[in-house]
């Protein structure tokens, strides 16, 4: 008896209807997808998306596929939302479709931490993040990690929140989510931001000693580089076209310059050097192979 009723279980899951419903729910996610990503149709994609957790609502919750395509709709529902500036009602219209915080998948909740953070109100995701770690339940998810490091990182740091902070890392949540190192890493990432806080902001009228420092740095650099390449420059003019040893030496030492200080040419700091590079160049070219192109040009 208890085997037949399995079996008419496994067939009311797997039931044909269900599985056209679940393919027409896939085809609207798709649409949901083709209107946020290529049509950037933000508030009809955001339409889309509602519509399918209406009728998600009234299917098999028990279906993973149907778990699965619900994420699927509220990830692209929160990005719709974002790109029409509605961002602050992400979070209550999540709620809407879990009802419960800690019922909020991985994915999704890890998606919310950083819209709130980029858009400067981490403290909107306090009290739903942190229901959502201390449920039990949610340790061995995949991704309970990451949001663990997301909700320290985003939310209790830039807050300064170091008592949570601390009592998130030391205790049970940390244990689960962080190794030994992993720990060490987060209570130093705790303290480097303490001490930031405990330092006075500077004066916006007087530059960092920073800042005079690398430009310092950096015309020294420009300077000794300008001596080291007149130098090679002599040498190849002295040994003649034919010393291909010292070509290569000046080229290597190019290279490793750029490799080292990886100089970005678009930057102005960067234009005094490249004119000297390019001086310099001319020269050369000129000195090795000047001779040789007057020389084919009388023969011509």
């Amino acid at each position: 008896m208890s085997s037949s009723s399995a079996a008419r279980s496994f067939g009311s899951v797997c039931s044909p209807q269900l599985t056209c419903s679940l393919t027409q729910m896939s085809s609207m996610l798709d649409t949901a997808a083709e209107q946020m990503m290529v049509e950037q149709d933000f508030q009809e994609a955001f339409d889309t998306c509602d519509r399918g957790l209406e009728s998600l609502a009234n299917m098999d919750q028990e279906d993973s596929r149907c778990g699965e395509l619900k994420a699927g709709f509220c990830m692209l529902g929160m990005q719709a939302l974002a790109e029409l500036n509605q961002w602050h009602g992400v979070l209550s219209w999540i709620l809407q479709q879990y009802e419960h915080q800690e019922k909020i998948p991985a994915k999704i909740m890890q998606m919310c931490i950083l819209l709130y953070s980029k858009v400067g109100e981490p403290a909107v995701m306090q009290d739903a993040a942190r229901v959502w770690l201390h449920c039990l339940s949610n340790s061995t998810l995949t991704g309970f990690g990451t949001v663990v490091e997301l909700y320290l990182l985003h939310v209790l740091v830039p807050l300064g929140d170091r008592d949570e902070a601390l009592q998130l890392i030391q205790g049970q949540v940390g244990s689960r989510a962080f190794s030994e190192e992993q720990r060490q890493t987060a209570l130093d990432v705790v303290e480097e931001k303490e001490r930031q806080n405990e330092e006075p902001p500077p004066d916006p009228g007087i530059r960092p000693d920073s800042e005079i420092a690398t430009h310092s740095t950096q015309g020294s650099v420009i300077r000794k580089l300008e001596t080291m390449l007149r130098f090679l420059y002599r040498k190849v003019l002295l040994a003649g076209s034919g010393s291909f040893s010292f070509r290569k030496l000046f080229l290597a030492a190019v290279l490793l310059y750029m490799l080292l200080l990886r100089m970005d040419p678009a930057l102005p700091s960067s234009f005094m050097w490249i004119s000297k590079l390019l001086q310099l160049l001319r020269q050369m070219w000129t000195a090795m192979f000047a001779p040789y192109h007057q020389a084919l040009t009388q023969r011509l």
